[in-house]
């Protein structure tokens, strides 16, 4: 067989599609393998580029065709489906990842490690955790309200309600019999969220990066290790705006013949880490407008009372990553005096 320069795999759980060209750009290679013959094909074959689409497991099997000497680069499948000629089969798709990965131009995804991995891993339970806290706590709240028991907003005040319907013997039996399961299910899902939290915290403790992060006004503990885990290296965006535009925090830009015409915001990247920015966004606009807010910017007032509320949160939420991209990248630690007069600028 020649020399193969580049080979273009699609991947799923069983079965693994090959395609590999040669420094003539002629196909060398269109093989199907099991889980089994693709490990050994690789062991066998030379160092070469890999191409892999960006999704589940695909970081597994980049870390382990690293350590067989490869050059493994992964694509986000946005960028490799215009390269897909016609039809959606697994030949095409690894023609295609052949063919994008050979492009100047194209952006990679960084492999994650098996411990960053894990780290994510945390980050994951904890939001599934509070989903289901959230859940609950509006079925206990529902249920309540069809015996007209009602308790202010905020799952601290959950635990009130539960109490006042312990005690309530005008309930019938078997509600308060109920209600006590939802309690017992409500305490087991409180004791998990915390201790996947200190966890958490212990983790932020020890990260020098997520601790400045904090520094920025509206970027909590949970919100700087979430950016300094999924974020992948800094240095590899030109700019604090190709960050933002990462995170989906800029709008859709659909101009044509000098016209410009920006959309909606694009929702790109990460929906967590976008919604927890947006979220302390939210937070520091609360505090600017109940009069709390410490040397809030002429921007951020000026932007107050001329757009709405959650319009003003989302771009809030693109300068704080922008800020956080350059003290990821700098080591900087946060200079309010700075981010007031760059936001200055940028009104």
């Amino acid at each position: 067989m020649e020399q193969i320069i580049r080979i273009g795999m699609d991947t799923s759980k069983h079965v693994f599609q090959l395609h590999g060209v040669n420094a003539a750009e002629e196909v060398v290679l269109r093989k199907k393998l099991r889980r089994k013959e693709m490990v050994a094909f690789f062991e066998r074959a030379a160092p070469t580029v890999v191409a892999l689409e960006a999704c589940g497991g695909s970081h597994h099997w980049a870390r382990l065709l690293e350590a067989l000497g490869h050059d493994v680069k992964l694509i986000p499948p946005q960028y490799v489906k215009p390269y897909v000629k016609r039809g959606k089969n697994d030949a095409a798709d690894a023609e295609a990842l052949c063919e994008a990965v050979s492009r100047p131009t194209m952006r990679f995804v960084r492999v994650k490690t098996a411990d960053n991995q894990a780290a994510l891993m945390l980050v994951g339970m904890r939001d599934r955790l509070v989903r289901n806290r959230t859940q609950l706590a509006n079925a206990i709240r529902g249920y309540a309200a069809e015996f007209g028991l009602i308790a202010a907003t905020g799952t601290s005040k959950v635990r009130s309600l539960l109490e006042r319907i312990a005690t309530d013997e005008t309930l019938p039996e078997l509600a308060r019999e109920l209600f006590g399961l939802h309690g017992r299910e409500y305490d087991r899902l409180e004791d998990e969220i915390e201790k996947v939290e200190a966890r958490l915290m212990a983790w932020h403790r020890t990260n020098e990066c997520s601790r400045r992060l904090t520094r920025i006004p509206g970027v909590g503990p949970i919100g700087a290790l979430m950016m300094v885990m999924k974020t992948p290296a800094p240095e590899t965006f030109r700019s604090g705006r190709h960050f933002a535009a990462w995170l989906g925090l800029t709008p859709k830009d659909h101009s044509t013949a000098g016209r410009v015409r920006l959309g909606v915001i694009t929702r790109a990247g990460d929906e967590n880490l976008r919604s927890v920015l947006v979220a302390g966004a939210t937070a520091v606009l609360r505090h600017v407008r109940e009069g709390r807010g410490k040397n809030a910017s002429q921007w951020l007032l000026d932007m107050l009372n001329r757009k709405p509320p959650k319009l003003v949160a989302v771009a809030l939420a693109n300068k704080i990553a922008r800020v956080a991209w350059k003290l990821m990248v700098t080591g900087e630690r946060y200079n309010p005096n700075a981010a007031l007069s760059a936001y200055g600028q940028a009104a």
